[in-house]
């Protein structure tokens, strides 16, 4: 008899300054709260203050597997909370640095909402850069504290979304997290393409 692999944890940085104003972000996370082996953190709600506990917030890296900060894309960027908590947690000698290895060999996946259309984040779209561009800063933050940053879970024109459509893509978060959590999705597949999300059937074995 084989040993089955070991469920991944995942722990969800969730941020969203207005979520009394958000359809799409709510319904994805009310998709994934129960979800086994998923800690969800309302940045937020725990820090309304920006007062961020640096060292709780380690404890909880070191517990989990792969960290999925997921948000709004605010001017093309992240909500400021998030990088107060990439200031005050990502300490040198800790994350990064010549001893700092705590995060190394773990996993970071963005996943942001936009309401701009794919065709919007492109070279010769009205945002002039992708995606990918844009989310660099990110990317290069996960490289030096030795994480894999994989390729971004991206939400596009969620303003006119219809309530189907969006109980559509919370189901399907849902099986994503699952299918990353249960070691089932093809990271070298998902790499050829620019977001997670495209051609899930592709990507993700069942």
């Amino acid at each position: 008899m084989t040993d089955l692999p070991r469920r991944r944890r995942i722990l969800i940085l969730f941020a969203h300054p207005a979520l009394h104003r958000s359809r799409v972000n709510r319904a994805l996370v009310q998709a994934v709260r129960d979800l086994e082996g998923v800690t969800l953190h309302d940045l937020y709600e725990l820090y309304p203050d920006f007062d961020v506990d640096a060292e709780h917030e380690q404890d909880q890296l070191l517990r989990h597997d792969l960290l999925i900060l997921q948000h709004p894309f605010y001017w093309y960027s992240t909500p400021a909370l998030v990088k107060q908590w990439l200031d005050v947690v990502l300490q040198l000698g800790w994350a990064y640095g010549r001893s700092g290895t705590a995060l190394r060999g773990k996993q970071m996946l963005s996943v942001i909402t936009a309401g701009g259309s794919e065709r919007a984040y492109a070279r010769d779209g009205v945002n002039g850069y992708s995606i990918a561009e844009l989310l660099a800063p990110l990317a290069q933050t996960a490289r030096l504290c030795g994480m894999d940053y994989l390729p971004p879970y991206v939400l596009h024109g969620t303003h006119g979304l219809g309530e189907e459509e969006i109980a559509r893509h919370a189901e399907e978060y849902r099986s994503v997290l699952e299918a990353l959590r249960d070691g089932r999705v093809d990271l070298d597949a998902a790499r050829r393409r620019p977001y997670l999300n495209h051609s899930l059937d592709a990507v993700v074995r069942s």
